[in-house]
């Protein structure tokens, strides 16, 4: 797995699924960007399988204002199957939230994703 794929794999969980408010499109950059028994876990919850992630998304969604997006906040890294993504979630330009995303490559796929919020 080259740096760049994990990399584009991590930045879709944070753009095409979680700051996807267009549930069809959401939906299609699941299939692609997950295994089917991915698990995402972050401080309030853990759920598997791509119907969980997608009303994790939907409902994280569903609780911030609508100009709310998720940006990458920081470098990339990784380290064989595993990539880090740090993110900004709010109004853009004032964020009101910091957090960073890991996830673990499997065939290709990112079969876990674990968040971790910033106080």
């Amino acid at each position: 797995m080259s740096h760049g794929d994990l990399k584009a794999l991590m930045e879709a969980n944070l753009r095409e699924v979680f700051g996807e408010r267009d549930r069809e499109a959401r939906r299609a950059a699941i299939r692609r960007t997950y295994t089917e028994d991915v698990v995402f876990a972050d401080p309030d919850a853990e759920v598997q399988g791509h119907d969980a992630l997608d009303a994790k998304a939907q409902e994280i969604l569903d609780g911030a204002g609508p100009d709310f997006v998720f940006v990458p906040d920081g470098s990339f890294y990784q380290v064989q199957d595993l990539g880090y993504l740090a993110w900004a979630f709010g109004p853009e330009g004032a964020p009101v939230l910091h957090g960073a995303d890991m996830g673990i490559l499997r065939d290709g796929l990112l079969a876990k994703v674990y968040t971790v919020l910033f106080t």
